[in-house]
């Protein structure tokens, strides 16, 4: 299996930090980090087999990437939405199917969930 250094440093052209918490900013990193230690360097090996890396679905899940506007109550992150698109942005730099994959599971599964089901599906 190939593998390869993720070399990202991200500019920021247009002053974006500026405008970020200090939370936002370390939710960013966070997700970077992740990213360039363990999809990044799997992920062209898998694309080239046409494979999906099932082993990343758990981490993504432990690391707040599915329904982290959901309440935490709930099993989500609690997080607000500019936290969640800094999380996805992070992993669509690496694959979309990386992203389609966290945020599906965000925003076609989880969130349903929260705002349509009943206390029990909620806490299920």
């Amino acid at each position: 299996m190939a593998t390869r250094t993720d070399q990202f440093v991200s500019p920021d052209y247009f002053a974006v930090d500026e405008l970020l918490s200090e939370e936002h900013k370390l939710i960013r990193d966070a997700v970077r980090a992740y990213v360039k230690k363990e999809i990044s360097p799997i992920i062209e090996d898998y694309a080239q087999r046409a494979e999906f890396p099932e082993h990343i679905v758990r981490q993504l899940g432990e690391l707040g990437c599915f329904g982290p506007t959901v309440p935490a109550e709930y099993g989500g992150g609690g997080l607000d939405y500019i936290s969640y698109g800094l999380a996805m942005q992070e992993l669509e730099r690496a694959d979309s199917g990386m992203r389609s994959t966290a945020s599906v599971q965000g925003s076609l599964v989880m969130y349903p969930i929260y705002t349509f089901g009943s206390e029990e599906q909620k806490r299920k």
